[in-house]
This record gives C-alpha cells, sequence and structure tokens, in this order.
C-alpha cells in the first residue's frame, strides 16, 4: 500500500512539473514527495493511537521538507507539493487525488472551534502559491484557487477564486469541462 501510494505521488509530481526529469531524481530531491511520505508514515502511527509518536515524525519531516502536516490529515495519493516550503495542512483537512499545492498554501481552521474544522479539497484541484484555505469548507473538484487568495467560504465545482477575501470570478462552462 505504502509503495503503490508512493509510486503515485511520483507519478504526479512527473506529470506537473516539466522539469521533472526521472522518478529517481522525484523520489530524492523532491521535499513534497517526501513529505507525503513522512506523513503516509505519521498517519500510520496516528491510527495505531501512537499519537505522540506521529507528531515526532511529523514535526521531523517539517524540519527537513519546510512542509507542515499534521499526522491525522486525510491526503489522497497521487497528489503534488510543489516548491513545497511553507506549506501547512490542519489535522482535519482533507486533500482528494491530484491535487498539485504551490508554496506557502494554507489548509487551515480559523480559530479554536472543534470537530471538522478544516478544508476539504476536492480531487484536481490547484491550490497556487500563499493561498490561505480557513475553516471547515470545501474546494469543488477541478476548482482553481489563485496565488494569495484567502478562501473563507465554499468553492463550487470547476471554479476559479481569487482576492482577499476570495471570489468566485470563473465557473468553466459544461462544454469546456475535461474531466
Amino acid at each position: 500500500m505504502f509503495f503503490k501510494r508512493l509510486r503515485a505521488d511520483i507519478a504526479a509530481a512527473k506529470a506537473n512539473d516539466p522539469a521533472a526529469r526521472n522518478k529517481f531524481e522525484i523520489l530524492l530531491t523532491y521535499p513534497g514527495v517526501r513529505a507525503l511520505s513522512f506523513h503516509r508514515f505519521a498517519n500510520s502511527l496516528y491510527k495505531l493511537r501512537l499519537k505522540l509518536l506521529a507528531r515526532m515524525v511529523s514535526q521531523w519531516s517539517r524540519r527537513v521538507t519546510g512542509i507542515e502536516i499534521h499526522p491525522a490529515a486525510k491526503i489522497a495519493p497521487g497528489v503534488f507539493i510543489d516548491h513545497g516550503m511553507g506549506v501547512v495542512i490542519g489535522e482535519t483537512a482533507e486533500v482528494g487525488t491530484g491535487t498539485v499545492l504551490y508554496q506557502g498554501c494554507t489548509l487551515g481552521g480559523t480559530g479554536k472551534e472543534t470537530g471538522k474544522r478544516h478544508p476539504t479539497v476536492g480531487e484536481n484541484c490547484v491550490i497556487s502559491a500563499g493561498a490561505k484555505i480557513l475553516g471547515n469548507i470545501t474546494v469543488g473538484d477541478f476548482a482553481k484557487v489563485g496565488a494569495g487568495a484567502v478562501v473563507l467560504k465554499d468553492v463550487p465545482p470547476h471554479s476559479t477564486v481569487v482576492g482577499v477575501p476570495g471570489r468566485v470570478v470563473r465557473i468553466a462552462q459544461k462544454e469546456n469541462l475535461k474531466e
């Protein structure tokens, strides 16, 4: 299972980064792929109720990669974190297959609420550099969040959100959808 997910993560990096030359280079030098591998290990420990050890692995990963992912976050295989320095993914966040996260983006909470308090990002989304998606909201499949946007409300599928606060500026027409 671990290696199947690792292969999906490497394939996502190869598909989304034109600078990626080969799978071996991706495995050894891409911090996003390494952070996801550490996360999958930490997540396994977390599910075994070894929460302190899981947090320790998570913090080690943060020091090594610059990417902070809570061990309880749910991240599908095939996610790509590009130039990941400063990416933060909170405890109850969920990220779907095919999603690309760029440097400095945050999938965070808005305060001290309990329960589900972080975003759910659908499949094949793009979260651009510096974007902040905050709270228990949903980003629909194939949505794009522009650089520096602060998203506090649900994002419909196939839409583009920009600005502070984030606002929908485009929803793809049905005839233009490529799924």
